[in-house]
């Protein structure tokens, strides 16, 4: 039986995937800043673990009580919609901090038992925007795409001790509570300036019809995680299909 060790499983896609490879026979080591035990079916199967992905005696901690592990899933992030002048500083290092540095860290911490058994699967969860920029999502764009340069690079180091690194890339999901979650974050945002530009773009959002539902995300983390084959990068989602295939045209 393979264990897979998710992070940010509160809400989301995080918490679908947990559900998905539960169902499947897996254990899971849910993480999440502030465990919920009712989120999840009780089983033995499931351990659910405290964890921050940007706090080092954290993510040490949540390794060490989760033993060893098959597969990670780097899915915790933060979103964040705004101009670039309506941003603080603080702020853009505080997404970099959980969607880029989070990631790095806690691929790192899991990196030597996958090296000394010569098995291992990493999966990082990034955005569709990294295919095709959208505006307002600078910041967070960036942050993702930071980390498919990393995955690209990192799957090549690892190559030789037999550890896989792979991609998923969701589109929008707004049933997931990835916005509202980003809401603190966003006072101020998008300056007098902008006004214009974002009511243009928050009604061609409204317009879209293919959008990513949390279960397209957990079937790619599952084919990833089960398939030695699988593409490196796997689009998840009907509208970010739509952009992948949109994008190889416009090629």
């Amino acid at each position: 039986m393979k264990t897979v060790l998710i992070t940010g499983c509160s809400s989301g896609f995080g918490l679908a995937t947990a559900h998905y490879f539960l169902e499947r026979g897996w254990k899971v080591v849910a993480t999440m800043r502030t465990p919920n035990e009712g989120l999840l079916p009780a089983t033995e199967h499931l351990r659910m673990l405290a964890l921050d992905v940007t706090d080092p005696s954290s993510i040490q901690q949540a390794v060490e009580a989760a033993g060893p592990i098959d597969v990670l899933v780097n899915n915790a992030g933060i979103g964040l919609l705004g101009a670039l002048e309506g941003i603080s500083i603080p702020v853009i290092r505080e997404i970099f901090e959980t969607n880029t540095f989070g990631t790095m860290a806690m691929t790192q911490a899991v990196l030597p038992q996958f090296r000394q058994r010569r098995s291992g699967v990493v999966i990082n969860v990034t955005s569709s925007v990294t295919i095709k920029s959208l505006p307002l999502l600078s910041v967070y764009t960036a942050s993702k795409a930071a980390v498919n340069a990393f995955t690209e690079s990192l799957a090549l180091e690892l190559e030789p001790f037999n550890v896989r690194v792979n991609l998923v890339l969701p589109g929008r999901a707004p049933t997931t509570d990835f916005g509202k979650n980003a809401q603190p974050r966003m006072q101020g945002s998008i300056p007098e300036a902008y006004t214009e530009l974002a009511q243009q773009i928050f009604a061609d959002w409204a317009q879209l019809t293919s959008v990513t539902e949390a279960r397209d995300v957990a079937e790619a983390i599952w084919l990833a995680a089960n398939d030695p084959t699988a593409p490196k990068r796997i689009v998840a989602g009907a509208d970010a299909i739509e952009i992948e295939s949109e994008m190889v045209a416009s090629a």
